[in-house]
């Protein structure tokens, strides 16, 4: 063989990988690289996240409810009181004299009511010693009757005995009216000490004032005065002077603000696991106890319904989260964060959340159809109308031919967890979908060949 032939073979050779090489790369070229998954079963927690604080269910602030200067202090922040301990007291002089007057008065008039009782008791024995000479009297004035009628007496004896008579009547209706008139000074007595009784309890009522305690077994959280301040008791449409704030901890909650995106998946009884930033690691177990029904401003946390600005804003809604086993640990105003179980499946399908997309049913259809056809020029012109309806669904991988493509299939979800939501209809488990990456997503079509890459993201950046 000739090295002019030798040559044009190596040549021929040369020219054919070249043709092989090119169609591969060529056919490379258009092949689009996605990341893909599979539609598995699984377990599926919806969790929702809010934000807030460590609160009591009850807290008072104790208020003066006397005016005058504390005259001392018995607690201080931190403390923990029973029900009842006495809190401070406020200077008690004008108070304690006038419940020393009026117990006085008190037993000034109830000795007056004794005397009162003797003057009866006289009155009633006169009233006794009346009717019996009464009788006395009556018995002669008859005896005088009888003899006057047969002349045995004189006239002016019959008088003398019935004038006797007519003065022992008229003695004991004196003495009857007395009587009634000491049962009523009595009376009247008695009831100016009833008057004194009452008017004492007012003036024990502000002796008492005069002592705060405790309404219930709770923590001291503030004392924003000192010993030897002047304070004074509220009035209409000014606030009074308040001596210290106190919370019943027994029942602990935590307060939180929740998006108003999730807000609809929350239900009173729901269970949650709080964390406390000053309390690393510690999970506390609680349950939904209160939603709130009006939206909060984010920026400013004033309800919707009292803003007078128009601005629109995110918005969130006050939710409450009471501790089943609250601790001694905790404190009002503590930072906390409520994760709030709201929906619970077990062994039900699920996809990666990023795989679903939002897509006209008909011309993905129709993409799928011509997949590796060449369209006419008019209809690959055609726009889509503007009033298209996107349906949500995910890019199914399958083979066509020996090759991937992607499908676009409508699917039907559930509930939403961290990373995965569940699949109600249109897949069946183990279905290999397009996952990512984000930007193939967003314009990847039916019908596309692709290829598999599910190395991370950065690597895939850099080669």
């Amino acid at each position: 063989m000739s090295a002019k032939k030798i040559v044009l073979i190596v040549v021929g050779v040369l020219i054919l990988a070249g043709i092989v090489v090119g169609t591969i790369l060529h056919g490379r070229a258009n092949v689009t690289k996605v990341a893909t998954g599979k539609a598995v079963r699984q377990d599926l927690v919806s969790i929702v996240n809010g934000t807030g604080q460590i609160k009591p269910k009850t807290y008072v602030n104790v208020g003066a409810t006397s005016f005058g200067r504390i005259t001392h202090l018995y607690v201080k922040e931190g403390d923990h009181v029973k029900k009842g301990a006495i809190l401070a007291t406020v200077e008690s002089v004008q108070p304690q004299a006038t419940v020393a007057a009026q117990q006085a008065a008190i037993a000034s008039s109830r000795t007056d009511v004794n005397s009162y009782i003797a003057a009866e008791k006289t009155a009633s024995a006169n009233i006794a010693a009346a009717k019996a000479d009464l009788e006395q009297k009556k018995l002669d004035y008859n005896r005088a009757q009888e003899l006057y009628k047969d002349q045995l007496i004189a006239k002016q004896d019959y008088d003398s005995k019935k004038a006797a008579y007519d003065m022992a009547v008229a003695t004991l209706a004196q003495r009857q009216a007395a009587y009634a008139q000491a049962e009523a000074q009595t009376l009247s007595q008695r009831a100016h000490v009833n008057q004194a009784v009452a008017s004492q309890r007012s003036n024990y009522d502000a002796l008492d004032k005069t002592i705060s305690r405790a309404p219930f077994d709770g923590l001291v959280t503030n004392v924003p005065v000192r010993e030897g301040e002047t304070v004074v008791v509220g009035i209409q449409n000014a606030e009074g002077s308040t001596l210290m704030t106190l919370a019943d901890m027994s029942i602990i909650t935590a307060e939180v603000k929740v998006d108003e995106t999730d807000i609809v998946n929350l239900a009173l009884g729901q269970p949650a696991d709080v964390t406390v930033d000053a309390l690393p690691g510690r999970v506390f177990k609680g349950h939904v106890t209160q939603v709130g029904d009006q939206a909060l401003l984010r920026t400013t946390g004033i309800a919707t319904s009292q803003s007078t600005t128009g601005t629109e804003e995110a918005k969130d809604f006050k939710v409450v989260v009471t501790l089943d086993h609250p601790s001694d640990e905790l404190r009002p105003g503590l930072s906390a964060t409520a994760k709030i179980t709201t929906a619970h499946k077990s062994n039900t399908l699920t996809i990666p959340i990023q795989a679903l997309v939002e897509r006209n049913v008909e011309t993905e259809k129709e993409l799928a159809a011509n997949a590796g056809k060449v369209k006419p020029a008019a209809k690959t012109a055609t726009a889509k109308p503007a009033d298209t309806k996107l349906v949500q669904g995910v890019y199914l991988v399958k083979k066509d031919r020996n090759k991937l493509r992607v499908e676009f299939v409508p699917v039907k979800t559930g509930i939403t967890g961290a990373t995965d939501i569940e699949v109600l209809s249109g897949l069946k488990a183990g279905d290999e979908i397009v996952t990512g990456r984000y930007k193939v997503l967003r314009t990847l079509k039916s019908g596309t060949p692709v290829k598999e890459d599910n190395t991370p993201e950065t690597t895939a950046s850099t080669d």
